[in-house]
C-alpha cells in the first residue's frame, strides 16, 4: 500500500528545479560577506536570487530581507515594526490589532510584547467561515492609538482568505504600519506584492517547494525597523547573520516555478479540493467542513473537517496506520493536545473543535489517493467513535 501524503500546507516536497539550484551552489564555496573572489560570487547568487524574487513578486529587490523561514520573519516583522513605532510615536502607540487566528508565529510574539513590552493587544473578531472583521480595524485605526496591524493573507488551518488589501488600504490611510503573513498563500494565490502596498509580508521556502530552513520578509525599503538580531549588520542592518546562498537559490527557483505554473496549479488542487470535500461527505455523511465554502474566500489546497463524537488525534493515528498522512486542527502544549484556537474564535464549541482534520493538496496529491482516504475513513472513524465512547 502506497502511503498518501495529505499535510503539503505543512510542508511539501522539492521541486526539480529547487533541488537543481541548491546542489549546484552547494559544491561552490564562499561566505557572501566576504571580500575576496570566492566571496563575491557567493554574493552574486544571493542578489541574483533577491532580484528574481523581486521581478516574481513585483517588488523592489531591496524590499527582500533573507530570514531563516516564516517563524523569523513573523517575529521579526511584529517586534520589528512594533519597536520602531513606539520609538518614533512613544506612549501614544501601543496597541497591536491582530485576530485569534493567527499563526502562533505571529500570536506568540504579539503576547509577549504584551508581557514584557506593556503592548496593549486588541483581537479583532472573526465570523463563522473565520473571515476578519474589517470595520473593527477600522473602528481601531480611528482612535489613533494603533502601532501595527497584523492580519494573515490566508489561514493555515481552514484555508480563509482575508481581506488584505482592504486592510492595508485602511493602514496607509491612518499611516499604521501593516504587516501579513503569506506563508500559505505563497503558491496558492496571485501575489502581487507592490500592488498591496503592506509595511511587511511573511513568506517561506519549504511551503512551495524549496528547502527548509530559508524565507523572507518583504518590507517597505522606507519603512522604520527594528531589527531583533545584531552582529554583522547583513540585509540593510534589518537581519544580520550569514548568507545561505545555496537555499536562497532553491527558495527563488521555487518562487519563480510557482508563479510561472500559478493558474495551472491552483486549476488542478481545486478541481481536486472539490473531489476530496465530495469524497470525505459521501464517506462520513456527519461531517462538518470548516471554513469558507470552495472558491475565492478560501485557499485551493485546504480542506478541513470536524468529526462529531471523534477526538482528531484518535482519528490522525488510525489513518496514519492506514498511510495517510494529514494533520489535526490542534496545537500541542507540553504534551497536551489542545482544541484549535481557530476554530474557538470562529465560534465552534471545544469538543467540535477537538474533533478536526486538516488535509492539504500538493502536485503529487491525486485522485487515487482521496479515494484512498475516502476508503479508510468510515472504518477510522466508527473505531474514533469507540474510542470515545471508551473514554468518556
Amino acid at each position: 500500500m502506497q502511503r498518501v501524503y495529505l499535510d503539503h500546507a505543512a510542508t511539501t516536497l522539492m521541486l526539480p528545479q529547487a533541488r537543481a539550484a541548491w546542489l549546484e551552489v552547494s559544491e561552490r564555496v564562499g561566505n557572501a560577506s566576504s571580500l575576496h573572489t570566492s566571496g563575491r560570487a557567493a554574493r552574486r547568487v544571493v542578489e541574483s536570487a533577491r532580484e528574481s524574487i523581486a521581478d516574481d513578486l513585483g517588488i523592489r529587490p531591496s524590499a527582500v530581507i533573507f530570514t531563516g523561514g516564516g517563524t523569523e520573519s513573523d517575529n521579526l516583522a511584529v517586534k520589528g515594526l512594533y519597536w520602531a513605532r513606539c520609538a518614533q510615536m512613544g506612549k501614544s502607540s501601543r496597541t497591536i490589532v491582530t485576530s485569534a487566528i493567527e499563526h502562533h508565529a505571529v500570536l506568540d510574539p504579539v503576547v509577549w510584547l504584551s508581557e514584557h513590552e506593556g503592548a496593549v493587544v486588541e483581537f479583532v473578531n472573526t465570523d463563522g467561515q473565520g473571515r476578519v472583521s474589517v470595520t473593527e480595524i477600522e473602528s481601531a485605526l480611528t482612535r489613533g492609538d494603533v502601532a501595527l496591524v497584523s492580519i494573515m493573507w490566508a489561514n493555515n488551518e481552514i484555508g480563509a482568505i482575508q481581506p488584505v488589501h482592504e486592510i492595508a488600504e485602511l493602514c496607509k490611510k491612518f499611516d499604521v504600519p501593516f504587516h501579513t503573513d503569506a506563508v500559505q498563500a505563497l503558491g496558492q494565490l496571485p501575489l502581487r506584492l507592490g500592488d498591496l502596498e503592506a509595511t511587511a509580508v511573511t513568506i517561506s521556502s519549504h511551503k512551495i517547494g524549496g528547502p527548509v530552513g530559508v524565507g523572507a520578509l518583504i518590507v517597505d525599503p522606507f519603512a522604520k525597523f527594528t531589527p531583533v538580531l545584531h552582529g554583522g549588520g547583513q540585509e540593510r542592518e534589518i537581519r544580520s547573520g550569514t548568507f545561505d546562498p545555496a537555499s536562497i537559490a532553491a527558495f527563488a527557483a521555487a518562487i519563480h516555478y510557482s508563479v510561472s505554473d500559478l493558474d495551472d496549479h491552483a486549476a488542478r488542487l481545486r478541481e481536486l479540493q472539490e473531489y476530496l470535500i465530495a469524497a470525505v461527505t459521501s464517506a462520513v455523511p456527519e461531517v462538518i467542513l470548516n471554513g469558507p465554502n470552495p472558491g475565492d474566500a478560501r485557499l485551493p489546497n485546504n480542506a478541513h473537517f470536524s468529526f462529531p463524537g471523534c477526538e482528531g488525534d484518535s482519528l490522525l493515528m488510525l489513518l496514519d496506520a492506514a498511510g495517510i498522512d494529514c494533520s489535526t486542527g490542534s496545537a500541542c502544549t507540553a504534551g497536551i493536545p489542545e482544541p484549535s484556537h481557530v476554530l474557538l474564535s470562529m465560534g465552534v464549541d471545544e469538543k467540535t473543535a477537538r474533533a478536526s482534520l486538516r488535509f492539504s493538496l500538493g502536485r503529487d496529491s491525486s485522485k487515487e489517493g482521496i479515494d484512498q482516504l475516502a476508503q479508510a475513513l468510515p472504518g477510522v472513524v466508527e473505531r474514533a467513535h469507540r474510542a470515545g465512547s471508551v473514554s468518556a
